[in-house]
């Protein structure tokens, strides 16, 4: 199963996300796929996934990747990939083909995988190209993987709403 949580910052998707992976591991394992690039020295980030591992504590086998994020999928196994966002971030410098190839090689994995994105297409096209760029991409690769999902939910004040 293939489900994808998508909505502003602090929207609590998140913990939505950690649940469903929790629900769909049952009993077995679940693996939390922590996408963000920690070589920036940025402090509040820091603290703000500081704030993620100690919501999931023992709950998750937490590994860290910054881009192949197909190479770690086990067949049968659990993942919640938190977030999409980071990912493309960190892979800004990719074309738009190379990051739906990436995308595309986690929808064919058979197992279940949590994705949680940004939602940062509500606001005006900014005037800065690389945010641009990004604000696209991420348009771009939220379509593909609603396309793919089982279930889409939108998350706004902690309140999810299924769009699949």
């Amino acid at each position: 199963m293939k489900i994808l949580y998508f909505g502003g910052q602090k929207s609590g998707k998140s913990r939505l996300a950690e649940a469903k992976t929790l629900e769909l591991s049952k009993d077995n394992e679940a693996y939390y796929l922590a996408t963000y690039d920690n070589s920036y020295g940025d402090i509040e980030m820091q603290k703000r996934v500081q704030k993620h591992q100690n919501q999931r504590k023992e709950k998750f086998i937490t590994i860290e990747e910054k881009y192949e994020l197909s190479n770690l999928i086990e067949e049968e196994k659990t993942y919640l990939i938190d977030c999409i966002s980071m990912w493309l971030l960190n892979g800004l410098e990719k074309t738009e083909e190379e990051l739906l190839k990436e995308i595309e090689k986690l929808s064919l994995k058979k197992a279940n995988i949590v994705f949680v994105l940004n939602d940062v297409s509500s606001g005006v096209i900014p005037f800065e190209k690389v945010s641009r760029k990004y604000v696209d991409l991420s348009g771009i690769i939220g379509q593909k993987l609603a396309s793919f999902c089982d279930e889409v939910y939108e998350v706004k004040l902690g309140l999810s709403n299924r769009l699949k």
